[in-house]
């Protein structure tokens, strides 16, 4: 006889995500369609937690005038369903602009309006994610040899809540990335760190802001902080001579297409080195011809009019990175001649790019069924789940930090709707477990953590 159980006994998810950032709402918005297509039964039971209070994407650089480097129609929907109630189209709709977004001729649009439209969409699906709730500790549930579940502890506060899975979603973004031996500070910053930290400057009187790198955030910052403190100077140092354009033609963009996962999932070890090689300079460390040309046109004019407060420190590199009471003191060393050049900043702005975070770091003991190649990096299936040891039967997924294995637009925007329909199609067919929604009893849970 089946022991009766109480009402708060906690339910086995089907999925539980790690994160709720773009991808993960896309996750949840994939599940919301598929549930409201099926009956009770056939329909999946999911929850999410995420760390920060609300939702929020790269909020450091929502500046005004930035827009998106991906059309529209890579929305969170789109490309998996195009009918979709959560497309970016219907937002617009929603919020009496459809027409004029339509005249504006724009596939690209500002990079503030695609964050309210995540947040639009991430609000229409909050009744499944538990906002304020990191996740501490993920357990595996041993039974008869196999691993059947996993238990996630999420902490908020000071309280500590259980939930079990037949599959993990984990979503946990990128991390800024500083150079080694370089912290972050009230006058060390990352770009992430940019409109948060610049109000505490309002009332300052900066003179000189350094900004290294060489990518679309560092161009960025470099204009924004060049018109918002017109008194200071903005030195950009970098290792090359100039910031390089963004491959966008149509033929390039072809490794963003869905295909092209495919086509590197399954390519030789040596052709998906060649590929990234290739196609690097269509993401990494370039910059949006229009803002190259900007700059290059405001940098000349004050030589023309002898204002040089945009400097270009090229061929260089930031070295002795010392922070004082008032100012931060550093050396530009040549990479050509090695003359080091004493400069100093009332702020250092790095624009070192993001590294995913790890991948299985939250896995605990559960990472030890997680199969690595030679490299150390972590093994990842086709359908984005984790390749293990038989006896894990619980998936892992991963919204990132797949690019070794399926190429560069794994993990990006462009792929987000079509990897979480991917993703679901996986977990679907991979079903083998009891119904969703089965309780277990309280002392059950107790026993396993």
């Amino acid at each position: 006889m089946s022991q009766a159980l109480p009402d708060d006994a906690p339910l086995i998810h089907d999925l539980i995500g790690i994160g709720f950032g773009p991808s993960n709402v896309a996750m949840a918005i994939a599940l919301s369609e598929h549930n409201a297509s099926v009956g009770r039964q056939e329909a999946v039971t999911a929850h999410f937690f995420e760390q920060q209070p609300r939702f929020g994407w790269h909020r450091g650089m929502l500046l005004e005038d930035a827009t998106m480097q991906v059309s529209f129609l890579k929305d969170l929907v789109t490309l998996r369903n195009p009918a979709s109630e959560f497309s970016f189209l219907c937002y617009l709709k929603s919020k009496g602009r459809l027409i004029d977004f339509i005249n504006h001729k724009n596939l690209f649009p500002l990079r503030v309006e695609f964050h309210d439209y995540f947040e639009w969409a991430a609000a229409k699906v909050d009744d499944m994610v538990s906002y304020g709730h990191e996740v501490v500790a993920v357990r595996p549930v041993v039974r008869d040899g196999v691993v059947q579940y996993v238990d996630v502890t999420a902490r908020t506060g000071s309280e500590l809540v259980v939930h079990r899975a037949r599959n993990l979603v984990i979503g946990t973004g990128l991390r800024p990335r500083m150079p080694e031996g370089v912290d972050r500070s009230d006058r060390i910053w990352h770009t992430s760190d940019l409109l948060a930290r610049v109000d505490g400057l309002k009332d300052a009187d900066p003179s000189r802001f350094i900004v290294v790198g060489a990518g679309q955030s560092a161009a960025e910052n470099v204009d924004f902080l060049h018109k918002r403190f017109p008194q200071a100077e903005v030195c950009a140092v970098f290792s090359r001579y100039g910031y390089s354009p963004a491959d966008d033609s149509g033929f390039a963009n072809r490794i963003f297409d869905p295909s092209a996962v495919d086509e590197y999932f399954t390519a030789p070890d040596g052709i998906k080195r060649k590929l990234m090689d290739y196609h690097g300079n269509t993401n990494y460390s370039v910059v949006d011809i229009d803002l190259i040309d900007e700059l290059y046109r405001q940098e000349y004019q004050e030589k023309v009019l002898g204002t040089e407060r945009l400097r270009f420190l090229k061929v260089s590199r930031v070295t002795d990175v010392v922070e004082t009471q008032d100012k931060v003191r550093t050396t530009v060393e040549s990479l050509v001649t090695g003359e080091k050049t004493p400069l100093d900043a009332d702020v250092v702005v790095y624009a070192t790019g993001y590294e995913s975070a790890s991948a299985l770091g939250l896995l605990g003991e559960v990472e030890s069924y997680c199969h690595r190649d030679a490299e150390g990096r972590v093994c990842v299936e086709r359908d984005y789940r984790v390749s293990t040891d038989p006896e894990l039967h619980c998936g892992i997924y991963l919204q990132g930090g797949t690019e070794h294995t399926h190429g560069i637009t794994s993990s990006l925007l462009s792929n987000t709707a079509v990897r979480v329909g991917e993703i679901l199609q996986s977990i679907l067919d991979r079903s083998q477990e009891p119904a969703a929604g089965e309780r277990l009893a309280a002392d059950e849970i107790g026993s396993s953590l």
